[in-house]
């Protein structure tokens, strides 16, 4: 077969991606943070040594980064690109059985507020822009004058984020939701906001988020005539 001179060659990423444990650990680091080489291998149920040649393996195909702090290695995404293939990829495939009640429990909590990489994910994300579209703050993936000042009021940088190369607003087709929740450089700002204002807190649960009172109240002061409390109340 003879290639077209600008076709990508998708082959060695597609299997990277395919093999078992690096789809693991592709996928706890979907979480957004930098794990350590031993996470990721009781992650993926592998040891050490065979954890740190498929991690080779990654950062050879430049999926993952290493951040290096004194003598330790901790390792991500190599950007939210390659979060984008895999949340698509989850989108295709099929959901695994769920065989506990432990399972059972985090798959509900998943569901209902996860990060996607670095946005807010799952029922409490959809929401958000479910509130967003319906106050006249969003439309045509941008945000309104009136979306520009309900942002800036919580401490959201619209103008530097603007600024980003990243595409600015785009919606994500949410992979459990199967609707669309806010993507793109300005879902990370908003999500880091909510971190920061400690609205929602990570979980126990990797990728899950859990809605604090604080973040309660707040939502429910900003879209005052719409509830938007997805995501498992912490206090």
């Amino acid at each position: 077969m003879e290639y077209i001179a600008r076709d990508a060659d998708i082959a060695p990423v597609a299997a990277l991606i395919a093999d078992p444990t690096r789809a693991a650990m592709l996928t706890a680091l979907l979480d957004g943070r930098a794990l350590a080489a031993g996470e990721l291998a009781r992650v993926a149920g592998v040891s050490a040594a065979t954890a740190s040649a498929h991690l080779s393996r990654l950062l050879d195909g430049r999926l993952v980064d290493v951040v290096r702090q004194g003598r330790h290695r901790y390792y991500r995404l190599a950007g939210h690109d390659v979060a984008e293939v895999l949340e698509v990829l989850a989108r295709v495939s099929a959901r695994p059985p769920v065989r506990s009640l432990r399972q059972s429990r985090q798959a509900r909590m998943l569901e209902e507020a996860r990060t996607c990489y670095d946005h807010l994910a799952g029922r409490a994300g959809v929401g958000l822009l479910d509130r967003l579209t319906e106050g006249g703050y969003y439309a045509a993936q941008d945000l309104t004058e009136a979306g520009e000042r309900l942002l800036s009021g919580i401490g959201v940088d619209v103008d530097g984020t603007r600024r980003s190369r990243r595409r600015f607003a785009p919606e994500c087709l949410d992979w459990t939701e199967r609707r669309s929740h806010l993507g793109g450089a300005l879902g990370a700002a908003i999500t880091e906001v909510l971190f920061e204002r400690d609205w929602y807190r990570r979980g126990k649960v990797p990728r899950a988020v859990v809605l604090t009172d604080e973040g309660r109240e707040g939502l429910s002061a900003l879209f005052p005539s719409k509830e938007l409390t997805s995501g498992t109340p912490v206090t």
